[in-house]
């Protein structure tokens, strides 16, 4: 017996049952009639056939059933007038019960005990419901007491509903156990069941185990490949998925989706958008999920000038904005700096839902426009949208990033006394962030103190964070420490704690961490900085040598350190946390990787554009406040504008979500 990913005896004991049911079972194909109703339109699964409405006009109501309350009355008629005897009556009753989002999973399971003769087509229902539900481990709870009682006999597609379930969970064990089941009723050459096998195998990390499955699936399809190129992606084998992509004999809009969506989603920004631009050059029309993966990587690297075309193009395809698009390109243009234009989009979706308003809440708070975030938060109430976790995470970055500190504690408690909702981890961080920017440590650790729950990394990484703030050297080393205690192979961690000994110059404590660093072999992640222009992103490195115009790069950093000088400027060489003397500390300083993508900006851009520079890692000044600079060259002069504290998701901890871009300028210490 085995234990579901440390879960309770219920999980502990399923993978055994399941192996000691298989021999009860006999394979029985499926009858016409359950193919009939397995392939229908595009209705959804309770909307009774013409046929069926002709015989049965009582299920006319389930086209208008809005409520569990409208289906139980519909339900009690079935009853009464004895036609819920009728498994295609039934089916259609506990269909709306399991799928509909108006219905009851529990109800329907209630109802499938009431079927005189359930058939596989309405367990399967019921398993599908399971699968998809955030409980996926009860569709393999389920399957298992129906196989002990010997209600119905899983069919073929059973198995790909129960595989489903263990990738959700996910569960090795019992995916395997399943799989038993599979090869003992011969369902192995199934290319569905090979499919969702080659799925289970990759969400569980074993993509030797995929790859044997999908190499001895008889007949591949289309989603086979699709499948397989995915779990390499999960797995983050990123070669293997670009070989297999680059040898599919047909690949189509739904093959370049798969590709898109693993490397954006593993936080590979540049490679998916430059396979956006390779699909849009094979002339192939991209759907909704590519559109929204590619405003992604745009937002992330922050290539608005990218993220325009795609919104152009839309325009010229009469693509419809949907809440998915808006809600992505509010999203691309607040985390490029254009509250402008991302206002636009939200004012000019027809539909919003409270992701969009969350979006653009959370869009105004990164730019530094707390109250005006506060303000659309008044809005979206008037509207009836009501609020959901998200949309405080975006409120209360807005108080903290605008200092509105009372107002952030008014709305902290509002969640619960107000909204029924209950603050989980990332709120408490946004809390501890609130109090942290705002010097108030004490309270920083007194919401600590009374959260629920035991504080994760990220809360604690906050407090950190406000310890180097405001240069509290004693607490920000306790704290520290408890955050290597608890995360010894962060590299941020050690990076952090490291600044606030090296900003009290105490170079013994930095060299230590350093050492302990090469010991257990932990690594910070560089930093680097993406300019975009026309259709190309370049990035850049601290003391970047491998570009090819490295030379005309750092003439123009020389040219532009003797103007700033000329006019007073002199660098802050206390941002520089390292031991060396101040010459090299102003040689270090503008060698940095922004510096860097400027002076090539300047180099690439006419007089008067505006030069937007991306950042992987936070940057952090004298007034511990991060800036998204506007440089416009007019007349041979260059006028510098910023809008203020232009960050991410601040409420958790910065060193944790280093792979988040950070719109950002010339700054000492970047």
């Amino acid at each position: 017996m085995v234990k579901v990913c440390g879960g309770n005896d219920k999980g502990f004991q399923l993978s055994s049952q399941i192996a000691m049911s298989t021999a009860r079972f006999t394979v029985s194909p499926l009858s016409p009639s359950q193919s009939n109703l397995q392939n229908q339109n595009q209705n959804p699964p309770w909307i009774p056939t013409p046929q069926l409405l002709c015989k049965y006009p009582i299920l006319r109501h389930l086209s208008s059933c809005k409520t569990l309350k409208d289906l139980t009355q519909i339900h009690a008629q079935t009853i009464t007038t004895g036609i819920f005897s009728d498994n295609f009556v039934a089916s259609r009753i506990l269909s709306f019960a399991a799928l509909s989002p108006h219905g009851s999973i529990p109800y329907a399971r209630f109802l499938f005990y009431r079927i005189r003769k359930p058939d596989i087509f309405i367990a399967n229902t019921l398993i599908r419901a399971y699968a998809f539900s955030p409980n996926p481990i009860d569709a393999v709870v389920f399957y298992s007491e129906m196989t002990e009682s010997s209600v119905v006999f899983p069919d073929v597609h059973t198995f790909p509903l129960l595989l489903k379930a263990c990738s959700e969970i996910p569960s090795l064990r019992l995916g395997e156990a399943i799989h038993s089941h599979v090869f003992k009723l011969g369902w192995s050459s199934e290319v569905s069941v090979s499919n969702f096998l080659v799925q289970m195998y990759a969400s569980c990390g074993l993509i030797e185990s995929a790859e044997l499955v999908f190499d001895r699936t008889p007949e591949c399809d289309g989603a086979s490949w699709n499948i397989m190129i995915g779990g390499y992606l999960k797995c983050g084998v990123f070669k293997s998925a670009r070989r297999m992509f680059e040898a599919m004999p047909d690949r189509d809009v739904v093959s370049w989706s798969v590709m898109i969506n693993g490397y954006v989603q593993e936080s590979r920004f540049k490679e998916g958008l430059g396979l956006f631009q390779d699909m849009m050059g094979e002339k192939i029309e991209p759907n909704e999920s590519v559109l929204v993966n590619a405003l992604s990587a745009c937002a992330h690297l922050g290539a608005m000038e990218q993220g325009k075309w795609i919104e152009r193009y839309m325009e010229r395809k009469n693509v419809r904005l949907t809440v998915r698009l808006g809600t992505a390109l509010i999203d691309m243009y607040s985390k490029c700096g254009s509250v402008e234009r991302a206002l636009e989009v939200f004012h000019k979706m027809k539909e919003k839902n409270v992701l969009a308003w969350s979006a653009m809440i959370n869009g105004l708070a990164i730019n530094g426009q707390g109250k005006d975030a506060l303000n659309l938060f008044s809005q979206m109430e008037m509207q009836g949208v009501k609020p959901n976790e998200v949309t405080f995470i975006g409120i209360l970055n807005a108080c903290s990033h605008s200092k509105l500190v009372d107002e952030g504690c008014s709305f902290f408690h509002s969640m619960t006394s107000i909204y029924g909702l209950k603050p989980n981890a990332h709120h408490y961080c946004c809390m501890v962030d609130l109090y942290g920017r705002a010097g108030m440590l004490d309270q920083a650790q007194t919401v600590i103190k009374s959260m629920p729950f035991k504080p994760n990394s990220a809360i604690w990484g906050a407090l950190l964070n406000a310890c180097r703030i405001h240069g509290d050297t004693e607490l920000g080393e306790q704290v520290g420490k408890r955050l290597l205690e608890l995360d010894p192979n962060h590299g941020g961690r050690y990076v952090l704690l490291s600044n606030i000994y090296a900003a009290c110059g105490r170079w013994d404590r930095v060299a230590e961490l350093r050492r302990m660093m090469r010991e257990r072999q932990v690594s910070k992640t560089p930093g680097c900085s993406f300019i975009d222009l026309g259709d190309t992103i370049h990035e850049f490195v601290a003391g970047d040598s491998s570009h090819p115009q490295l030379e005309m790069i750092y003439a123009k950093l020389g040219e532009m350190s003797q103007e700033l000088k000329a006019a007073g400027y002199k660098p802050d060489t206390g941002q520089v946390l390292l031991d060396m003397d101040e010459e090299e500390k102003e040689t270090a300083l503008c060698h940095h990787s922004e510096k860097l993508a400027i002076a090539f900006g300047l180099i690439k851009t006419d007089p008067g554009t505006t030069i937007r520079i991306t950042k992987n890692l936070r940057v952090w000044v004298r007034s511990q406040r991060q800036k998204f600079w506007h440089r416009q060259r007019k007349t041979g002069q260059e006028k510098t504008s910023g809008v203020s504290d232009n960050s991410l998701n601040s409420c958790a901890d910065r060193s944790e979500r280093s792979k988040i871009s950070r719109s950002c300028g010339w700054l000492d210490g970047a």
